[in-house]
């Protein structure tokens, strides 16, 4: 079944993150994000998408930007644009922020071929992702098969975390940590968070496989070249020392 997504940002996606669960959301993310970007060093960042979450507040880089593809009425961003074509010269960011970007792109190759060009060597992408292989993900399996239009986020294409991987490495990148959290399932009432967390703290250290939301942080490595030795022809100078003859036959013809 196909469905046609809705702009990245709307305001459906800022009132879910008000919503009990995603206010769950954003607390375990902001916490990988802030662990994360503390750590990083170069000269320019950029969020792009998740515009309700500041995560680059604890970064260090002193360029960041944040970026969207929606126009709101306030103007919370920096930057307007498209994240499968971002209006940034090759291999100019240091760091580069995907934070649920990935499963509401309607190209995500191209979203991540733009990310490549645009990181210089050594540079690190940060994403966020909703695991399709949780009870988040079966959730939104079902709102698929019981709805035309599901709302956000469950109308989103949620990528698995071995096939991200896989995209990533193709592109040159390196897959420095990967962390998986919110394993509480996704309830819409408050008291269920209070009640269940110790499950929730169980599961993220026991059965993090199964996490609704997973955190990757990967370096673009760039392969360097080897350099081949030159082959030297050795050649061997003659010596003035060295008697040889002037002669190769004699100048006097023998008696007969």
């Amino acid at each position: 079944m196909n469905f046609s997504l809705p702009p990245p940002i709307t305001q459906f996606e800022y009132d879910w993150l008000e919503s009990t669960i995603g206010q769950y959301l954003m607390s375990k993310e902001m916490a990988l994000y802030n662990d994360a970007v503390v750590d990083l060093f170069g000269f320019n960042a950029l969020q792009m998408g998740g515009s309700r979450m500041g995560l680059l507040s604890n970064s260090r880089i002193p360029n960041r930007y944040r970026a969207s593809e929606f126009v709101r009425e306030v103007p919370d961003n920096h930057i307007y644009c498209s994240d499968d074509f971002l209006p940034f010269s090759d291999a100019s960011l240091d760091l580069l922020l995907l934070p649920h970007r990935l499963e509401f792109s309607e190209r995500p190759h191209q979203t991540l071929r733009e990310a490549e060009r645009v990181i210089m060597p050594e540079g690190h992408l940060l994403i966020s992702g909703f695991n399709p292989l949780s009870i988040w993900g079966l959730k939104s399996s079902l709102k698929k098969f019981l709805k035309r239009k599901p709302s956000y986020p469950w109308h989103g294409n949620f990528i698995g975390l071995t096939r991200m991987k896989d995209w990533l490495t193709l592109l040159g990148f390196e897959i420095m940590t990967v962390n998986l959290v919110c394993n509480m399932p996704p309830f819409e009432q408050a008291h269920w968070y209070q009640r269940l967390a110790c499950w929730d703290d169980f599961s993220e250290r026991y059965c993090a496989l199964w996490g609704g939301v997973y955190f990757i942080v990967a370096k673009k490595r760039v392969p360097s070249m080897t350099p081949l030795k030159p082959q030297w022809k050795i050649t061997t100078l003659p010596s003035a020392l060295i008697a040889r003859p002037t002669q190769s036959r004699p100048t006097q013809k023998k008696d007969q």
